[in-house]
């Protein structure tokens, strides 16, 4: 009898964990990219390379994430996730054990999700996806220098975001990034965005300031992370594309202008001007067209052409540069979670000079700028998710 007892004691408590559990509907997901590929540039500073390279359609990666049902429609959230660069084994994020995303929230769905922690600002989240680069492309398909940030070169710390839930098609959200001193203004941040879907329409526009970016260690965009370095940096744009049956065509614009800029994160230590000149501002502007069209449902292939208007501005004059970007892509899966891919980018610098090394071509993810105003690179690679 003892035994039946203790066995019915037992299955009910067993019972009871089980249903608290389903009640509860607590999810965790592990998930990750592993993007490796072999790269061919043609100038390097005066020569050639090839390389294998890691995370450039996609960045290589792994992640965490989670949600727990606390009733009445609302659920807790959270989102860890670890770049890496496979051929090394290292981080990346300089070095961050969660550099590309951690943060802990809340989120409802008719009242939207708030959250706190190292996040994205509002151009990744909108206008981005509106770019060659932030949907299908990736790093090598970059504006100059990503001045915009729509390939995500830098994410921010110390960030409080709220995204609204969708309302007709109409979504929008905004960040603050606390500078962490108590120069309160010092390297903080702040975004907004929004985006309108209808049928085969997307149109997105977003908006983000920071003071003091890429200065000290414990502010929104911190040394090791930032693109630029600078007293301030705004940037905005617009974009829009359109899906009609098997064809995607868009248009993007985007300014991005920085004050005082002292360096750059993908130039590493290297001036942006010569000793003894004082650079005051930069400014791009960034016109996009892309295209991609999916011939089959295991094929898709993309183009892109980018007109940048540098404008250049120092103690020794102003003057404004042009760049032309043109990248191709061609991608075929595998599987469900496989595919291959090969891109090509190529870029020049034509107009104005301005005597520093702005002057020559370079494309993000390669290793140095070309010695010329001219660089070409083309990959090769291998994709799969998990």
């Amino acid at each position: 009898m003892n035994k039946q007892v203790f066995a019915l004691a037992v299955s009910a408590a067993a019972s009871a964990t089980f249903a608290a559990s389903a009640d509860a509907q607590t999810s965790v997901t592990l998930y990750g990219v592993i993007d490796e590929g072999i790269n061919y540039t043609n100038n390097v500073g005066r020569g050639h390379v090839y390389e294998l390279a890691s995370g450039f359609a996609q960045g290589s990666r792994w992640g965490l994430q989670g949600a727990e049902e606390l009733g009445g429609g609302l659920k807790a959230v959270f989102q860890i996730e670890s770049g890496f660069d496979l051929n090394s084994g290292r981080l990346a994020q300089g070095g961050r054990m969660f550099g590309r995303q951690a943060f802990v929230g809340l989120s409802s769905q008719p009242y939207g999700t708030l959250t706190f922690g190292r996040q994205y600002d509002s151009v990744v989240d909108y206008l981005a996806q509106t770019t060659a680069n932030g949907s299908w492309g990736g790093t090598l398909l970059s504006h100059p220098l990503d001045n915009d940030n729509t390939d995500n070169t830098f994410r921010l710390d110390n960030t409080v975001k709220y995204t609204s839930p969708s309302i007709s098609g109409f979504q929008f959200g905004g960040t603050y990034s606390f500078s962490n001193d108590t120069g309160f203004a010092n390297n903080r941040a702040y975004s907004i965005g929004g985006q309108y879907v209808y049928g085969g329409l997307l149109v997105a526009a977003a908006y983000l300031q920071a003071d003091n970016p890429g200065n000290g260690s414990n502010g929104a965009i911190t040394a090791n992370d930032a693109n630029f370095i600078a007293a301030r940096m705004r940037v905005f744009g617009g974009g829009i594309t359109y899906t009609f049956g098997p064809a995607t065509a868009g248009f993007v614009y985007s300014n991005s202008n920085y004050l005082d800029p002292t360096g750059n994160g993908y130039l590493g230590i290297t001036p942006l001007v010569p000793p003894g000149v004082l650079l005051n501002s930069l400014k791009y502007q960034n016109f996009e067209v892309n295209g991609k069209y999916q011939i089959s449902p295991m094929l898709f292939v993309g183009a892109q052409y980018v007109y940048t208007m540098e404008t250049f501005d120092a103690s020794t004059g102003g003057v404004k540069p042009r760049i032309h970007s043109f990248g191709l892509m061609a991608d075929y899966n595998l599987s469900k979670r496989t595919d291959v891919y090969i891109q090509g980018e190529y870029q020049q610098v034509t107009g104005d000079l301005t005597y520093s090394i702005l002057d020559y071509a370079f494309i993000p993810g390669t290793q140095a700028p070309s010695s010329t105003s001219r660089q070409v690179v083309v990959r090769a690679a291998i994709r799969h998710k998990f």
